[in-house]
Order: structure tokens, then C-alpha cells, then sequence
């Protein structure tokens, strides 16, 4: 299903309106003193911090994030592609002070949810009345032999970013670059495809004679149809002269770093630079203060992110459980939005207003190639599930200007950082 961008932004309208709605539902003050603490400063708990102080100031809102500065995913692709400079995509916390929101730099080690507090690495503990939980990511041990030196997944952007790129730099022209995507469910559904665009940019702009190897343990990727259109259009793909080999289910079930081969049921397969990314589940935190299923996973209501299993924790951005969201960065931004005015209503002792969501993802094929997804959500009460509104939303059109979708990109990049950082 597509739309046109023009039909995109009316119905995001739409779904921002209805979070204005939301948030201005209630003018009545949370009670006296009422404390909220958000662990995580990426995507989602920025987001958060910064608009339950919005929407109540009266609320004392501390946000705590082991890291001084942040380095995004989204964007982490275009350095790796030789487009941006890392620290065009690293941030600060310090404007977050001028937005009402303390920040504690440290690790939680623990969650008391019962008692409401939280315990630090540099030791003592710290109060809540509402939790908001925004861990991100962590690894499964899925591929015996995994090295993350010698094959950086770069899936946390930062010295993995940086380590991947000087790899890239120093592989001789005529090289192998091998990329092992993960098992659904992982962080950016689009990404993987993604950096083999931007590796395969970088590689016929300095390296022409070297190959990409894709190994995918997936029938099928997001975006797929559009990317392949991007490779064939940039890279040859479908040639005999493609620089991109995609291998459909195909899996990695070993890696050997000291021969630098990724061992799979059919062949092994040898790289002069590997990217291997493991699967996933939420982020450590999230497992010890048992916020996780079976799966390795957060089940949340969606109406408010608040835990099934812990009540008062609400967990948003990756972790969560919130299908038919996908776990991206702009889908962590408006489960905040929602997080944010239901902590406040909850802290108010009123209702939780009616939850509405919006995700758009933008990924570069070459520097001016852009493509796009879009969605609207809402809650369908009829299962007490997360739903994609029929008609709002769709894919880059195939007749659609690639060019403007890079520009797009460009400041799709910009707003939500700004928003975050600003």
C-alpha cells in the first residue's frame, strides 16, 4: 500500500493532534512531590523525561544514563558509508537541565519494584513513584565463537561504529565484506539492509574490485522491495557485476576469528572484513528486575507501556513488546509520547487518555538515493492490541523522487535528534 507524502502527513497530523489532545486532557497537578525516574537516555527516555516535565512541571523527573554522550543508530550507517563525521551524530545531555530534567550519570544495578527504588553502581539507592524504563538492546550468544573486535556488529553506535569504518578503510581494494544479519525480532528492521548500501557506496567510491556478501537467516528483509530496486539502480545488483551477493536463509552458526570465516550449513565463507550482528532481547536492566518473558522480551499494555509483570515500571523504546511497532527509533519516540502522558494521568488519578503512534523510517541506498516507510497506529479495543490504521502510511512510491527522500532523510535526522538534545 502507498500513499502519497502529502496523504502521510495529513494522517500524521491527525495522530499528533490526538496526542495534543492527550496531553491536554487533564489541567490537574500530579500530586505533591510526586517523583518519576527514567533509566535510559536514548530514543525513548529522553523522550520521556522531557515530556512528563512538559506536561506536568510540578512532577521531579531524573533521568540516569551511564554515558556522558550518546551516539545514535540512526545515522551510524551513514558513517560507516563515509557520509558523516561520528560526531555529527554524538550528543550531550546538558540542555536536558534547561528542560526541568536532573541527570544522574551511573548504571542501575538493580529494580526494587515493590519498594520503588532503584539502586546505583556508585552505591546508595533512589526513589520513585512511577518508573520509566528505556534499556535498549543486548545480545543473545547465538553464534558460537562470536568476537566482537574481530567482527563488530556496530548495532550500538559508537567505538563499534568507529571500529567497523577503520576496518572497512584498511581492507584491501578486491576484499570481502561479509554481513550477518539477525533472527526477527531486532533494533531497525531496515538497517542491515541499509549499511550494505552504504558499505557498497564506500566500496565503489574507493575499494570497485571488492564484494559484499550477505548471509540472512530471513526469507525476506523490510523494505526489500525498494532496496533491491536501490542495488540494481547504484551497484549492478542482478548483474553479473553486482557488488552485492544477498544469501536468503542462510545461517551463521560459528565464527572463526583467527581464519576469518563465518561458518553456516552450506559453506564457510571467508571475509576480509566481517560484520556479524547477533540476535537480540531488551537490555540488561530490563532481565535483572525481571521485566522479561520467555523471549527475552518486555510485555507492556500498550495503553500506557506500564509492565504485565511489574506493576508502576513502564518499558518503552526496543524492549517492549508493542507489535506492529517496529523497534526503531522513531517508534521509541512516540511510545514515549504515549508512555509520558499516561504516567502523568496515572500519577493525576485519572484516565489514561487514548494512545495514537507514528513511525516513519528513512534509510539511504547512495548519498542521493533515499527511501522511506511510514505508519499510523491505534489501539484496537476489540483484542486490546496495536493496529495500523488502514490506508495511513505506506512505502517510498516506485516512481518516487529518490533524491527528495534523501533530503528528506537529512532532516527527518536533524528533527528528532533536535527534539531529543534541543
Amino acid at each position: 500500500m502507498t500513499i502519497s507524502r502529502r496523504g502521510f502527513v495529513k494522517a500524521a497530523g491527525a495522530a499528533a493532534a490526538l496526542s495534543t489532545m492527550m496531553f491536554g486532557t487533564h489541567n490537574v497537578r500530579a500530586a505533591s512531590g510526586s517523583k518519576v525516574v527514567v533509566i535510559g537516555g536514548g530514543f525513548g527516555g529522553v523522550i520521556a523525561a522531557k515530556y512528563i516535565k512538559r506536561l506536568d512541571p510540578s512532577i521531579d523527573v531524573t533521568l540516569i544514563e551511564p554515558n556522558e554522550t550518546y551516539a545514535t543508530c540512526p545515522g551510524s550507517n551513514w558513517v560507516i558509508g563515509g557520509l558523516r563525521p561520528m560526531s555529527s551524530i554524538t550528543f550531550d545531555y546538558k540542555n536536558l537541565a534547561g528542560h526541568g530534567v536532573t541527570v544522574v550519570h551511573d548504571y542501575v544495578t538493580g529494580i526494587d519494584a515493590a519498594g520503588k527504588t532503584v539502586t546505583l553502581k556508585s552505591g546508595g539507592s533512589m526513589g520513585y513513584d512511577r518508573l520509566v524504563v528505556s534499556p535498549g538492546i543486548a545480545f543473545q550468544d547465538n553464534i558460537e565463537g562470536y568476537n566482537a573486535e574481530k567482527a563488530p556488529h556496530a548495532w550500538k553506535a559508537g567505538p563499534q561504529t568507529e571500529l567497523l569504518r577503520s576496518q572497512l578503510e584498511a581492507m584491501p581494494n578486491g576484499g570481502v565484506f561479509v554481513i550477518a544479519p539477525p533472527n526477527d525480532p531486532f533494533r531497525c528492521p531496515p538497517g542491515p539492509a541499509e549499511r550494505i548500501s552504504m558499505v557498497a557506496h564506500y566500496l565503489k567510491t574507493h575499494k570497485p574490485n571488492s564484494k559484499i556478501i550477505a548471509l540472512d537467516p530471513k526469507g525476506k528483509f523490510s523494505k526489500q522491495g525498494l532496496f533491491v530496486q536501490g542495488w540494481k539502480d547504484n551497484y549492478g545488483f542482478g548483474t553479473d557485476n553486482s557488488m552485492i551477493d544477498y544469501r536468503h536463509t542462510t545461517k551463521v552458526n560459528a565464527f572463526n576469528a583467527d581464519a576469518m570465516t563465518l561458518e553456516t550449513d552450506v559453506e564457510d565463507i571467508k571475509a576480509d572484513v566481517a560484520c556479524i550482528i547477533p540476535d537480540q532481547k531488551a537490555g540488561d536492566i530490563a532481565h535483572v528486575a525481571g521485566l522479561t518473558n520467555e523471549k527475552g522480551w518486555c510485555p507492556v499494555h500498550p495503553t500506557s507501556f506500564e509492565s504485565t509483570i511489574h506493576a508502576g515500571v513502564h518499558v518503552i523504546g526496543d524492549a517492549a513488546i508493542a507489535s506492529p511497532l517496529p523497534k526503531s527509533g522513531y517508534a521509541a519516540n512516540s511510545e514515549a509520547k504515549v508512555c509520558a502522558a499516561a504516567v502523568v494521568a496515572m500519577l493525576k488519578g485519572v484516565d489514561v487518555p487514548e494512545p495514537a503512534w507514528v513511525n516513519t523510517c528513512y534509510s539511504l541506498v547512495a548519498p542521493n538515493y533515499g527511501i522511506s516507510v511510514a505508519a499510523v497506529y491505534e489501539m484496537n479495543h476489540a483484542d486490546g492490541k496495536i493496529a495500523s490504521v488502514k490506508g495511513a502510511g505506506g512505502l517510498t512510491p516506485a516512481d518516487g523522487n529518490r533524491m527528495l527522500e534523501a533530503v528528506f532523510a537529512e532532516s527527518w535526522y536533524n528533527n528528532i535528534t533536535g527534539e531529543m538534545f534541543g
